[in-house]
């Protein structure tokens, strides 16, 4: 325990700075499934959109902590009402956390005014490590962080769990958007229970057939128990939203202010669709 608080008392922004430093590096040095061009550029349009969170992350993440803290301190959560190991209350708590973020992605995909700030992660065109960086802020504060907050009422899920939580999410985050090659087994193995890359690019497939599916961003597990999990070759790929399939469109400018313009949803087809459902 003493290994994990010290792991968790890095700061989080030095963590993202070496991963994507780490990842990114490995898309320029090794093969990749897709060749896409001008990746510092790419890189820099979605950098902009992490330092606007680390601002206004400074007077969230207090507000976070303190309500969680709050519900802690008053017994609040259904965690409250049974005695468990301390490491098993801490699995299930990172799990929980997990389960509401599933829900609340799928949340923001079927309801309009909450899919005008996560298109803006979907408009990428040309996916790698640095797309994790392009979450619409307000989406990120007060969606996905009201979330854990919810989580905590209903569950009593602590600040040391969400912490783990997060370090966890940063390396599946990383992972899974990558422009890199895995191997295959890894679906048919740790695949099982986790979000492997293959699963996630899928989530990011141009036809909203797809992108409509695999929603779980550490534990693939809640797709496959509340039907949203589907597959579909690498080779047949293509990421993004047509209606963002412009270079004037993949700017930061024009995706930060993107939810508050009306966008009609060009929903592409695949009449082959059917033979790649799992």
């Amino acid at each position: 325990m003493d290994l994990l608080n010290q792991l968790l008392g890095i700061d989080p922004n030095y963590i993202v700075i070496g991963l994507i430093a780490l990842f990114f590096s490995l898309e320029q040095i090794m093969l990749t499934p897709f060749t896409f061009n001008k990746r510092v550029y790419h890189l820099f349009q979605n950098v902009l959109f992490q330092i606007i969170l680390v601002i206004l992350n400074i007077f969230f993440v207090t507000f976070q902590v303190f309500s969680i803290d709050w519900l802690n301190e008053n017994n609040i959560g259904l965690l409250y009402l049974i005695t468990l190991p301390v490491w098993v209350k801490l699995c299930i708590s990172v799990a929980l956390y997990d389960l509401t973020a599933y829900w609340i992605h799928r949340g923001t995909h079927k309801i309009p005014l909450l899919w005008r700030f996560h298109r803006v992660h979907h408009s990428d065109t040309t996916m790698d490590a640095s797309t994790v960086f392009r979450f619409h802020p307000i989406e990120l504060i007060l969606v996905f962080g009201t979330g854990n907050i919810i989580t905590a009422a209903l569950f009593g899920t602590d600040v040391f769990s969400m912490a783990l939580y997060y370090f966890l999410l940063y390396l599946f985050f990383f992972f899974e958007h990558a422009n890199l090659n895995y191997p295959k087994w890894l679906n048919s193995t740790l695949g099982l229970l986790f979000v492997m890359p293959d699963h996630h690019r899928v989530h990011h497939q141009q036809e909203q057939f797809y992108t409509d599916s695999n929603y779980a961003d550490i534990l693939i597990i809640w797709d496959r128990l509340f039907g949203t999990f589907k597959m579909m070759p690498l080779e047949k790929m293509k990421y993004g939203l047509l209606e963002f399939d412009t270079e004037e469109k993949q700017s930061f400018l024009y995706l930060i202010k993107s939810p508050f313009i009306q966008i009609k949803r060009n929903k592409s087809t695949n009449k082959g669709k059917r033979n790649n459902q799992s």
